[in-house]
């Protein structure tokens, strides 16, 4: 027995507007669905535009602060040009909060702090695709 694709990836957050509008137009996601569980928790599920996966943003009205610990765990997203996004980070008042770094393979990543401190990485494949 074995799982089958990966559907989605949840993230508690303290303020469910913030965060869903840093998706929306920092990382440029789409929102596909939105609606409250049983249990009353807002949710929110955003999408990549070349990707299957959905990211769910969940709220849960009364819980504990969320509290993110440096380096705990981080979204990657693929982008054409590291530049290119470091000028659309600084319209919108913001910039990378680590990199650009190229490794050996010449991939350059790069990280931008989204609300509650969750890390998206950001990263330029080399010449070799890898």
């Amino acid at each position: 027995m074995k799982v089958g694709k990966l559907l989605h990836t949840r993230y508690r957050v303290n303020d469910l507007e913030r965060t869903v509008k840093f998706y929306r137009d920092v990382l440029g996601l789409e929102e596909i669905k939105r609606h409250k569980s049983p249990r009353g928790s807002e949710l929110v599920f955003l999408k990549a535009p070349e990707s299957d996966e959905e990211i769910e943003i969940c709220f849960l009205p009364g819980s504990e602060s969320v509290k993110v610990q440096p380096d705990l765990t981080h979204l990657a997203f693929e982008v054409d040009s590291l530049e290119a996004f470091a000028k659309h980070l600084a319209k919108l008042g913001l910039k990378y909060s680590d990199g650009p770094t190229t490794s050996s393979s010449g991939t350059t990543f790069a990280f931008v702090d989204a609300p509650e401190g969750y890390e998206i990485e950001l990263i330029q494949k080399g010449k070799s695709g890898r």
